[in-house]
């Protein structure tokens, strides 16, 4: 956590890309203001680039009546057209060329921004607020979400302007010519407004917001299917395991043929009425009605054919802008969700704990309002001493565990370490006082030496080695192809047990003042489990320890053994001293003891049978 929250203040710290503001609902209209100059230079440059790619067409329709004039034809006027057009097409490739560099380097720093943010805050956010969370969604929040403002950024400037400047001086030149024609080749462009609407009816965002949480599910499931594969495989649950990712595939099947079916009469409708065919039929019987009946010359109707079809641009460019527009509102949505979870607050004038006594004075906590996990514990953790806490699932172990490193903070109560609340504790002294090692374990994508060193990063190679000792996983390190350098995941595939003890090493290596440990070797065989007690034992010192463990083995050396049931303290005592009252501790030991035998003995009997 240390790592994590010494990222999120060199994020926040970063100074070339300004903070983007996503505070006006689901608006996208925050978003630029940071970069209003530079997303105007990007909408003047593509206005004069379309302007000036006017020149070419003009030029054609210049050149061509003055052919088809009966009049001598001036030569030099003619050169004077088509050079003025082939300027107007040099200067529309330069600025045009120019607005979308310029726009993609204005979308690569809004994305960049984006994304230091989301992971600014979520380097913030309580760690208890990720188990709340999908990695899918999370996932798509900073990847898909984030790169669906691109098209509105990168390529909705030009393509909007273009769809709107150019026919608008297209339009006035037309009327100048002939306004009769002019309202006729507009026939296509009404025909197409009138379509519109229909497709932004409440029922269609609604369908499309559909397809989005679809989606999200999707990514969700793949995601735990793959994180989970070894287990699905080896347990033979890949029927199961697919059945998720099938019935969310088969939902967002569903949602999206409703909105296709929904969209797909009006889109083909549109597209007919603006396609160049129909808007060229539309001019030349419009044309040939003017010309046979004298009221048009026949050169007047060649503008008609080379401009007439541009005119159906911005309705065209409107039915596809919207879909991207829709798509971004939406993305950023859920961006400003993400960013507007509440931080793990900090005190405004942090206190640094004296000493590591640990306290927890009659704690509540309930996850929701509506249900209470634990109910006024009290307990008090000595330096210098093992404290373990045991109990039947459910009973709020692992919710104890987590208020010791602020993953939550207690609905009343207190936590204190060294007389002082955690809340009054700044997170890096927090973070620096505390580290834990969870039953679930997650590795980076780097070294094994750089993860064993994620809270000391410049820690010494020695100090490296001595923790992966201690917590018997050097001699698996160095079989492994470049040893500490092995990268996990390229040439360093640890099991479970293995992968534990590295967090152990890293938590070693961290060399806290306060230890958590829940369920840390809950995968480790019986002489690492022995190993990692030994470390404790020599790491000991006046170092406060607070275990959670089902294997009560485990726990056996501890000082303190605290038995939970229904988020109450119903036991606490030495481990001998509960054994001899023969109560609750006593008959989880003598169950736990059964259920080993158990075990044995049916190995034993299997064994018995091969042989």
């Amino acid at each position: 956590m240390t790592a994590n929250t010494d990222l999120a203040e060199r994020l926040e710290q970063t100074v070339p890309t300004p903070k983007l503001e996503l505070t006006e609902g689901q608006s996208i209209t925050g978003l630029l203001r940071p970069f209003r100059a530079t997303f105007a230079a990007v909408v003047i440059l593509q206005v004069v680039g379309a302007v000036a790619g006017l020149a070419p067409l003009l030029a054609v329709v210049e050149v061509g009546r003055v052919l088809l004039s009966p009049s001598p034809i001036d030569h030099g006027h003619v050169w004077a057209v088509v050079i003025v057009g082939a300027v107007g097409l040099f200067v529309r490739l330069l600025f045009t060329g120019a607005s979308s560099g310029i726009g993609h380097v204005l979308d690569g720093r809004v994305q960049l921004s984006l994304r230091r943010q989301l992971a600014a805050r979520l380097g913030r956010v309580p760690l208890g607020w990720f188990s709340r969370r999908g990695t899918g969604e999370l996932a798509k929040v900073v990847g898909d979400d984030v790169h669906a403002v691109h098209p509105f950024i990168a390529h909705a400037p030009g393509e909007l302007v273009s769809a709107f400047v150019v026919p608008l001086i297209s339009l006035v030149y037309l009327f100048i010519v002939d306004w009769r024609l002019t309202l006729i080749t507009l026939i296509p462009v009404a025909l197409a407004v009138a379509l519109v609407p229909l497709m932004m009816t409440p029922t269609r965002l609604r369908e499309q917001a559909q397809v989005d949480t679809a989606m999200g599910r999707i990514a969700d499931s793949v995601v735990e299917f793959v994180q989970g594969i070894s287990v699905v495989k080896a347990f033979g649950g890949t029927g199961r395991a697919h059945r998720r990712f099938r019935t969310a595939a088969d939902e967002f099947v569903a949602v999206f043929l409703r909105m296709v079916r929904g969209l797909s009469g009006v889109a083909a409708a549109m597209q007919v009425a603006l396609s160049p065919p129909f808007v060229l039929l539309v001019v030349l019987i419009g044309g040939t009605a003017l010309i046979t009946s004298g009221d048009m010359a026949p050169a007047d109707l060649l503008p008609f054919l080379l401009l007439g079809m541009g005119l159906t641009a911005p309705v065209a460019a409107l039915g596809h802008g919207f879909d991207d527009l829709q798509a971004a509102r939406r993305a950023v949505g859920r961006i400003r969700d993400v960013l507007a979870e509440a931080p793990l607050p900090e005190p405004a004038h942090p206190t640094a704990p004296q000493g590591h006594r640990v306290e927890l004075r009659d704690v509540r906590f309930g996850y929701d309002t509506e249900y209470e996990v634990l109910h006024g514990i009290d307990l008090v953790l000595e330096p210098g001493t093992v404290t373990a806490i045991v109990g039947p699932s459910g009973s709020g172990k692992s919710t104890v565990v987590q208020l010791l490193p602020r993953f939550f903070d207690p609905t009343s109560g207190s936590v204190l370490i060294g007389g002082v609340d955690l809340r009054e504790i700044g997170s890096r002294d927090l973070y620096r006082t505390v580290s834990f090692v969870f039953q679930d374990v997650r590795l980076l994508r780097a070294s094994i030496a750089e993860n064993i060193a994620l809270a000391v990063p410049h820690a010494e190679r020695d100090d490296v080695v001595r923790a992966a000792r201690l917590a018997n996983i050097d001699e698996r390190i160095l079989e492994l192809p470049r040893g500490y350098e092995s990268v996990i995941g390229l040439d360093a595939n640890l099991s479970g047990g293995e992968a534990q003890r590295i967090s152990i090493a890293r938590a070693l290596l961290a060399d806290t003042p306060v230890l958590v440990l829940d369920e840390a070797t809950a995968f480790a065989d019986p002489q690492t489990e022995q190993a990692v007690r030994r470390a404790l034992a020599t790491l000991g010192g006046d170092r406060t320890i607070l275990v959670v463990a089902h294997r009560l083995e485990t726990i056996a050396d501890a000082d303190t053994v605290v038995v939970l049931e229904d988020g109450t303290i119903v036991e606490r005592g030495r481990p001998d001293e509960l054994l001899a009252q023969n109560r609750r501790f006593s008959a989880l030991w003598r169950s736990h003891r059964a259920a080993i035998a158990e075990v044995t003995e049916i190995h034993a009997s299997r064994g018995a049978e091969s042989r």
